[in-house]
Parts: structure tokens; sequence; C-alpha cells
């Protein structure tokens, strides 16, 4: 099973530590974040897996050489060039990661999902993609129709809609929480034609959300911390000391 591991990003939030290494290789609980998430999806089965690298490129690709790539086939996505956020990112590392579907998995996320079990399903559904979700804090959400297919994203501060249905409306819709965790399938690269170089996935995902099938998964009882600010980091060793 295939996988990609987005570890490209500046890390801004996390400074000072990421003035002088990148977000993937932050510490916890004494591993780094982005071994735990290697090691997590070895463990779900997954032996094939990509790395898109940017800030501070060197350190992640030395860190696994040393670590000879946990024993599986892990492969550079190199964007040390420019950094093309992560709808570009994944087209630019599709030669890498062949015919099939695949796990897009956030290096600063944290949880307790069964990835191989997000993957299975995706496998079963026949959708486009598969995008893990729950109920739970957050400022932004995915609305998804009765069906379980994605229709629009709100910013719950603002109040702004963003939806290709010029008639959505966000109580008619299941509000969930996005993971940063979902599955996606070679079938949606003929619809990125056109797209520039860099874009966000999620600009994309409700670009076609009527035209392609992109499904929710959703997770009653997710736990999963996003290892984005300082002040999550006590947090997620707290969360990884009860999980062991």
């Amino acid at each position: 099973m295939n996988a990609m591991i987005f570890a490209a990003g500046l890390g801004t939030r996390l400074k000072p530590i990421t003035d002088t290494i990148p977000k993937a290789l932050v510490s916890i609980g004494g591993q780094t974040l982005l071994e735990r998430t290697i090691v997590k999806l070895k463990r779900a089965g997954f032996d094939h897996i990509v790395v898109n690298v940017h800030h501070f490129a060197g350190q992640i690709i030395e860190f696994l050489r040393a670590n000879q790539n946990f024993g599986i086939d892990i492969r550079i996505s190199d964007e040390s060039g420019q950094l093309l956020e992560t709808g570009g990112g994944i087209r630019k590392a599709a030669p890498l990661l062949g015919n099939e579907p695949f796990l897009i998995h956030n290096v600063d996320i944290l949880s307790d999902t069964d990835l191989s079990a997000l993957y299975q399903a995706h496998i079963h559904s026949q959708a486009d993609a598969t995008l893990l979700v729950s109920r739970r804090a957050s400022s932004r959400a995915l609305l998804f129709d009765d069906e379980g297919r994605l229709r629009a994203w709100l910013n719950k501060t603002t109040g702004q809609l963003r939806s290709p249905l010029t008639d959505a409306r966000p109580e008619t819709l299941h509000e969930y929480a996005f993971s940063g965790i979902h599955v996606f399938s070679p079938s949606l690269f003929p619809l990125m034609e056109g797209w520039p170089e860099k874009f966000p996935i999620m600009d994309f995902y409700l670009d076609v959300c009527l035209r392609a099938h992109l499904q929710a998964s959703v997770a009653e009882n997710l736990r999963l911390i996003d290892v984005g600010k300082l002040n999550s980091i006590a947090e997620a060793e707290s969360m990884l000391a009860q999980l062991s």
C-alpha cells in the first residue's frame, strides 16, 4: 500500500523550534513527528511512502538515511526550489506513487485512527477521495450531504462559506472537522489539468466535489492532536502517554 507524508511545511507556528529544524523533526515523547508517522503507517501495512520536503530538506533526507528508511521503501519528493502547497505537492509526487490509491498524512497529526481500515474502506467504496473527519471543536468545518459527499467549507469564526452549490446552506448539511488524513485516487489527477503549479488540496476538492465522489469517513470518538503550535506539544505528549 502506498502513502504520502506532508513534511514540507515551514512550521511557522512552532517557532522558534523550527528556526533550526523542520517541523517533521520536532520531537514528541522522544520520537520525531516524522518517525511516529512512518512507524504508524508501516504497522498499518503501508510499505511504500513518499515524503515531500522543503524547509531544511537536507535534515529530513539525512534523518531517513541514518535510519535506513525504517526498513521500507521511502522516496523523497523534493520541493526545495518552491513550496507547492498540498495540492501542488500531491501532483508533483504523482510519478512516485504509482497508479493505485494512496493515503495522505500530515506529519504534524497524531491520532488513534486505524489507517489500514480507512484505506480499505476507500478501496471498497470506489470513491475518488475519502476524507477522515470527526465531530470536534474547530474554527473551520467541512460540510457533507446526507450521502456523505463533500459539498462545502465553512469558516465558523467569520461565517465565510465556500461551495460550488449556489444554494448551499450549512443548516442542511452535516458539519465535521477535517483530520489532515485522507485517501486519494489517481482518478482525480486529470481534473487537476489547468491548475497552477502550487495550490491547496482543499481548494481543489471544493472545486471538483460536484464532479467527483469525495466522501467522508466519520471517526466516532477519534483522538487527534494537531501538533502545529507550541502549546500543543505538551498536550500531544499527554495523549501519547495515555495511548501507550
